[in-house]
């Protein structure tokens, strides 16, 4: 029976290229030119640790990692920025945990919008992914479909296709 799989991971290493390549731009722009600036990546944790001195260049810093992110392939959804910036003596921090994997009620809700739709095919969450089987590759393409049209605010990837 045809089969693929729902999955919603970040390449470590797409990531990386992504946080030196905003390194680098921040190195060469005028407006942040003889001021505090990190920005450190936790391979371990997938969190990229952001420092600099007002919330004004934190707005700057966060745009130009999300435009660097999306031309590498990475999705501005991976990046998780709920967590507030909070002042640490005279520069101001924040922590971005980049999402590597479904979690379990995102799996839940993707499955649960998927049988809702009343396509013929079956959903299993299996750890970190999602299954999909049906018995023609046609109902497959609309699950995608389905899948890309909806407003998950995660990014999704559709691997192991096999017919």
């Amino acid at each position: 029976m045809p089969s693929f799989d729902i999955a919603s991971k970040v390449d470590l290493q797409t990531l990386d290229n992504a946080i030196n390549t905003v390194k680098k731009e921040i190195a060469g722009r005028f407006d942040f030119r003889d001021s505090h600036v990190s920005v450190e990546l936790n391979k371990k944790d997938y969190v990229v640790s952001l420092e600099v001195e007002s919330d004004m260049k934190m707005k700057q810093l966060i745009d130009v990692l999300i435009s660097r992110a999306i031309k590498q392939g990475i999705e501005g959804t991976a990046f998780d920025f709920s967590k507030d910036a909070y002042p640490s003596g005279k520069v101001v921090k924040k922590e971005v945990s980049v999402r590597n994997g479904l979690k379990q009620d995102d799996a839940k809700k993707i499955v649960k919008m998927i049988k809702d739709s009343g396509m013929k095919v079956q959903a299993a969450i299996m750890d970190d992914i999602i299954r999909v089987t049906a018995k023609k590759i046609d109902d497959l393409q609309e699950v995608i479909a389905k899948c890309k049209t909806a407003e998950l605010g995660i990014p999704l990837q559709f691997i192991n296709m096999k017919s």
